[in-house]
């Protein structure tokens, strides 16, 4: 029983003390939107709000008037005090903070309030800690911090932090990043005057309307404080240079402790250094400089002692290893983003960051120092000193993600890191020079994995020997944590280049210069080389050569001879290499020329597939049948919406892509889609955009755009245009008969030939005729049709000449015994010349008997003049 009343005895002091201790301790970060609550603020109305970024603003418009805020606390001895403080204007004698730390009464303004205070501003823009006694109205100053802390007139952000120990002793800390990550120490002083508190405050004086409202504070915390009786640890030791080093510790030291030379003793001969410097900004960093320089690759070891730390715990005998590498510029490829983590999400083992990893390719330690990594939008902040070692890897990401992606590997945290596109984007690493290290243009389906492109798998170069390989080279990593951060890629084996760079189009951007698109990145060296590139029809060789960062596919050529309109020249490429040293081989030339803006029916539509099998994706194939070239960065795709307006406008291609006479272009969203679908022969004809248009499985319109805006060609289509034996439409094309004929016109529409695979993207159309300039009036052809879509004389056609307009036209087809099987045609207008096609079929679109059959065409005009015309075909089934 006196066991068990003594158990409750000490439960109900410790319950006591906790209480005490919860009381007399709060933490503040205006979270929850207002003052009002957690804890209870006493305020005048109207003076603060609780602003939009969740901090505590000053809302008084009174000018020449103070006002106060303040919240109930009780810790005043063994404290610490730490909060942030937003000034958004340079401090004055009548424009400054004072921040109560204790204070005995809730009006922090009163004469009769005692307690202490930090001053933020004043005539010398300092940050200083004061005693305010009670009936006086000036404070006494205890510690005297450095002038001009706070004289930006457009923003002043800090962090202040305040202890006081068992001994009464004040210490008074600033960091002016705000973040409370970097500490200064303004100085130390004992006063033991008051050792009691009731309120924690903040009084503001203001004079004028410029300082209203721009008082911003957060992140409030009065706590116990502990002392700290750890010495400080180093944690690094870089050789910035062939005679300094930079020391990080794990905490800010004490300047004094860190100035004597003889507390540091460096291994092979080195001695003492000539001066200890702590960093101006990071006061946790100091800077070593030696009398002798480093030798490169050895390794030296740095002994440290009397170092202290602020609360003047001191380092014994601390030792930490460091090496030398003598400077080494960085050339092309030596240093490769072997590893892009784009699209984290959703995760499969690895933080849910995105990063990329760099992989040391060279013989030589690359200091990557002053590197940057960017994209399209723009670059990241220079990457600090890190010494990348032959054949190793590091991890690059945004602070944020550092602390997170440094349990796989060493990381590297830049500011402003890129944001990865999920899909598509490009990445290059920059030297401190500005020269361009690698670059790398990846897309989603570089994955080579439908499932592990949906997200939280990283893309892994296969060989980085072949740096340039592309879609060959890159996969989605096998590591079943979703990637091999910080070491070998999962997916790395030996997979040399052994294909040859190809020229693949080229465009001029004036009369005087051509850009030359290659398939692949080349070694700019040689690539500049202007006796590289030859210029039919008199140009000549190139005045000279400009390889384009940062891919490297690109050139720029310059003219001697300006190239003249309507011509096409053909350009020849010579002796250029891919970056690994493969020459270029047998696809070295390209079509050139000045380019004009599509006229009216210039560019035509050739063949639409429409609705594509569920793995598939529309896609539209344009004919040049003009005489001038067109450039597709001046045309468009689009489609009408219900009410006819056009919409869904696309442009074909964001960069001068030239279409030339009689050539084919088949534009889709999914390029890949449609190769794997169809039989293609040029895989240069394909353009891919981002979105289609879009395009109805029964029936829709197509609308090809000059760069004015005007349509040059327009179909409204019909799933009805179809050979009439399909029953399934799914995955065939219809394609254009007669590039001459009418687009709108059905009978110069039919299905693709089933020999074909029911498409020809990119190339002559399965079903292609064309009028062969008939010099009788009718004419039948072929003699023998069989409609059975296989791409071989699948339907007829009835091609007229008639020597004046006005005609109509009425055709039959009848079977060998005299009974009509279809009515092709009723009261048909006819133009001087046109044509009539028959697929092979019935009435009702069935399948007639093999035979002879008659196709009886009886035309007559307004003026009584009438004519028949009698052909025979046979129908056959193959």
């Amino acid at each position: 029983m006196f066991m068990m009343k003594i158990k409750i005895w000490l439960f109900m002091i410790a319950a006591l003390t906790f209480s005490l201790a919860g009381n007399a301790q709060f933490t503040e970060n205006f979270s929850d939107g207002n003052y009002s609550a957690n804890p209870v603020w006493t305020a005048s109305s109207g003076d603060w709000i609780v602003n939009a970024a969740l901090q505590l603003q000053s809302n008084n418009t009174v000018a020449n008037s103070s006002f106060y805020i303040s919240t109930a606390n009780t810790l005043a001895t063994t404290a610490q005090w730490e909060f942030y403080v937003d000034l958004r204007f340079a401090t004055s004698g009548t424009n400054y903070v004072d921040v109560f730390l204790t204070s005995s009464l809730s009006d922090v303004s009163a004469m009769a309030t005692s307690g202490y205070f930090v001053r933020i501003g004043n005539t010398a823009d300092e940050i200083a800690l004061y005693r305010k006694d009670a009936g006086i109205a000036a404070g006494v100053k205890l510690i005297d911090g450095a002038d001009g802390i706070v004289s930006s007139s457009a923003s002043n952000q800090l962090k202040i932090k305040v202890s006081r120990n068992a001994a009464s002793q004040w210490t008074l800390y600033r960091d002016i990043t705000g973040t409370g990550s970097t500490y200064f120490t303004e100085g130390s002083i004992a006063d033991a005057t008051f050792s009691n508190s009731s309120f924690f405050g903040i009084l503001v004086k203001q004079s004028v309307a410029g300082f209203f409202q721009k008082h911003f504070f957060d992140d409030i915390e009065v706590k116990a404080f502990i002392p700290d009786i750890t010495a400080p640890v180093v944690k690094t030791v870089t050789a910035v240079t062939a005679n300094t080093l930079d020391v990080l510790f794990d905490e800010p030291l004490d300047i004094n402790s860190i100035q004597p030379v003889t507390n540091y003793t460096a291994g092979n001969i080195l001695g003492t250094p000539a001066t200890a410097v702590l960093d101006a900004a990071n006061t946790s960093l100091l800077h070593l400089a030696f009398s002798s320089n480093f030798i490169s690759g050895v390794n030296y070891q740095l002994t440290i002692n009397n170092v202290k730390d602020l609360a003047g715990n001191a380092v014994a005998n601390a030792t930490a290893g460091f090496v030398y590498f003598a400077p080494y510029t960085a050339r092309q490829y030596d240093v490769v983003i072997d590893e892009i983590m784009a699209d984290p999400a959703p995760p499969v083992s690895l933080p849910n960051n995105e990063w990329i990893e760099l992989r040391n390719t060279s013989a030589a330690a690359i200091n990557l120092l002053g590197f940057r990594i960017g994209d399209a939008q723009g670059q990241s902040g220079p990457l600090p000193g890190f010494i990348l070692l032959p054949d190793s890897f590091v991890i690059v990401c945004a602070a944020g993600s550092s602390a997170a992606m440094s349990a796989f590997g060493r990381v590297v945290a830049v500011t402003a890191f890129p944001s990865l596109d999920n899909t598509a984007g490009q990445l290059y690493l920059k030297s401190p020079q500005g020269n361009m290290i690698y670059s790398v243009s990846y897309k989603d389906s570089w994955y080579q994995n439908e499932l592990k492109k949906a997200g939280g798998w990283s893309l892994e170069m296969i060989d980085t020997k072949n740096p340039c390989g592309g879609f060959g080279n890159w996969k989605a990593s096998s590591d079943a944590r979703g990637g091999s951060p910080g070491k070998k890629n999962a997916v790395d084996a030996v997979n040399p280049d052994k294909g040859l760079p190809g020229l693949q189009r080229a465009y001029p951007t004036d009369s005087l210069h051509i850009t030359l698109v290659f398939d692949e990145p080349l070694d700019s060296g040689k690539a500049a080389a202007a006796g590289s590139y030859s210029i039919s029809d008199g140009v000549g060789v190139a005045a000279g050569a400009l390889v384009l960062a940062p891919a490297f596919d690109r050139v720029s050529l310059q003219l001697n001879t300006a190239l003249a309109r309507n011509k096409i020249y053909k350009i020849t490429v010579s002796g250029v290499v891919d970056c690994v040293g493969n020459t270029i081989g047998n696809k070295n030339t390209a079509r050139v020329g000045l380019s004009e803006a599509a006229a009216v029916n210039d560019i035509v539509i050739n063949e639409i597939l429409f609705n594509p099998p569920p793995s598939g994706a529309d896609y539209v194939e344009i004919y040049n049948r003009g005489k001038t070239i067109t450039d597709l960065k001046q045309t468009y795709i689009a489609s009408r919406n219900s009410s006819g307006a056009v919409s869904g406008i696309a442009q074909l291609s964001a960069e001068n892509y030239l279409l030339f006479p009689q050539d084919f272009m088949v534009v889709t969203e999914k390029e890949a889609a449609v190769k794997a679908g169809y039989i293609f022969q040029n895989p240069e004809a394909f353009i891919e955009i981002p979105v289609m248009p879009s395009f109805n499985d029964d029936k829709g319109t197509v609308v090809i755009l000059n760069g004015q805006g005007q349509p040059v060609d327009e179909l409204s289509y019909s799933d009805k245009w179809h050979f009439k034996l399909i029953d399934n439409k799914e995955g065939i094309a219809l394609e254009r008969i007669d590039y001459n004929a009418a687009t709108q016109l059905p009978d110069n529409w039919h299905s693709a030939a089933t020999s074909s695979g029911y498409g020809t993207p990119g190339y002559k159309n399965s079903q292609y005729r064309v009028t062969d300039g008939l010099q009788g009036e009718v004419k039948l052809s072929p003699e023998i049709v069989s409609p059975d879509n296989d791409g071989q004389d699948d339907f007829a056609t009835i091609d007229y000449n008639f020597a004046v307009p006005g005609y109509t036209a009425n055709i039959t087809i009848f079977n060998a015994s005299g009974r009509p099987v279809r009515y092709l045609r009723r009261n048909a207008l006819c133009g001087t010349r046109g044509s009539f096609s028959w697929d092979g079929l019935g009435e009702k679109s069935q399948p007639l008997a093999t035979g002879v059959y008659v196709v009886f065409m009886e035309v007559f005009n307004l003026t009584g003049n009438r004519k028949q015309f009698k052909n025979t075909i046979v129908v056959a089934r193959r």
